[in-house]
């Protein structure tokens, strides 16, 4: 993809190196930038200093998981309207509830679906369309 001049900045709050370089790579070539954080404090930290058009996060993390991570960037003013995504394996119905209170963009489920999806929903919650850009 070529670069056009508005390339989205996406947050990449992954805990797992090898998923997380992996979904990295495939959000690169699709033309986004990508900032990275391995935990759920680096999250905050990198959400807040960013500021990036979509955040993604995983729920099960050390140190601070997702949904304690979205609580703190909700508290800030700009986080209030921040686009999260929560990416990850738990799909019980608890952590969609609480994840759901949140009011994120999408819930994705990630042993569920192909990366290619992945990468067509993050386009979706960034631009609101699915089509490649």
């Amino acid at each position: 993809m070529v670069e056009t001049g508005n390339q989205k900045t996406i947050l990449l709050v992954e805990n797992e190196q090898n998923i997380r370089e992996l979904f990295a790579m495939a959000l690169i070539k699709a033309g986004f930038k990508i900032v990275m954080a391995e935990n759920g404090e680096q999250g905050v930290v990198q959400a807040l200093k960013h500021r990036p058009d979509l955040i993604l996060l995983d729920i099960d993390m050390p140190l601070m998981n997702g949904h304690e991570a979205a609580e703190k960037i909700r508290q800030d003013e700009w986080g209030k309207h921040a686009r999260i995504v929560f990416l990850t394996n738990h799909s019980d119905p608890q952590n969609v509830a609480h994840a759901i209170m949140l009011k994120p963009e999408d819930y994705i489920v990630k042993a569920n679906i192909p990366i290619s999806e992945i990468v067509n929903q993050v386009r979706i919650a960034t631009y609101g369309t699915s089509k490649t850009l």
